[in-house]
């Protein structure tokens, strides 16, 4: 299907829109993939909160231009599918680690994070990232520790006195 010119500028600022909020992009290559498969990949991207596009590459350089993405601009090559995080850093990593399990033929060739290119092997690095309610979940694990540890140093005094109180009556219960 042949796009006219508003078409394109159409998609230019629909991308570009979605890589100014972005946490992370990874490109892939689908070639081989059916519709069957394009659609569940498709449906997986909606449910997790990663914006999933197939563009031409000419179109995602000039939709990228001014963005922190702008650095994938030279590797964009060959059938490309876009995925743009945007709830946490590691949403389309995970998707498209999780969707290439399954099918060997969606292969990893860019990867893009806080304006750096990464290679493709680190994409497993990527998808390991904490979620934000998980990075917050270990924050308040890490600010809580210090302060449980005081309030058992606190009690410890007085749970030693009751255990040996309790030690001092079984020892005379058991004598008697």
């Amino acid at each position: 299907m042949a796009l006219n010119l508003e078409d394109k500028k159409t998609i230019v600022a629909e991308v570009s829109e979605v890589a100014a909020s972005a946490h992370s992009a990874v490109a892939a290559e689908y070639r081989g993939l059916t519709v069957d498969e394009m659609t569940d990949l498709r449906a997986k991207a909606r449910n997790s909160g990663v914006y999933l596009r197939v563009v031409k590459n000419t179109l995602v350089r000039r939709a990228v231009e001014g963005t922190e993405f702008e650095c994938m601009q030279d590797s964009l090559v060959g059938p490309l599918i876009l995925a743009f995080s945007q709830e946490d850093p590691g949403s389309a990593a995970r998707l498209i680690k999780e969707f290439s399990k399954g099918n060997n033929k969606l292969i990893t060739r860019v990867i893009a994070i806080g304006g750096e290119v990464l290679p493709a092997d680190q994409l497993d690095a990527l998808s390991k990232l904490p979620t934000r309610d998980q990075a917050i979940s270990m924050l308040m694990a890490v600010m809580k520790a210090p302060v449980e540890k005081f309030v058992r140093t606190l009690n410890e005094p007085t749970a030693k006195m009751v255990r040996t109180f309790a030690a001092v009556r079984d020892q005379k219960q058991a004598g008697a």
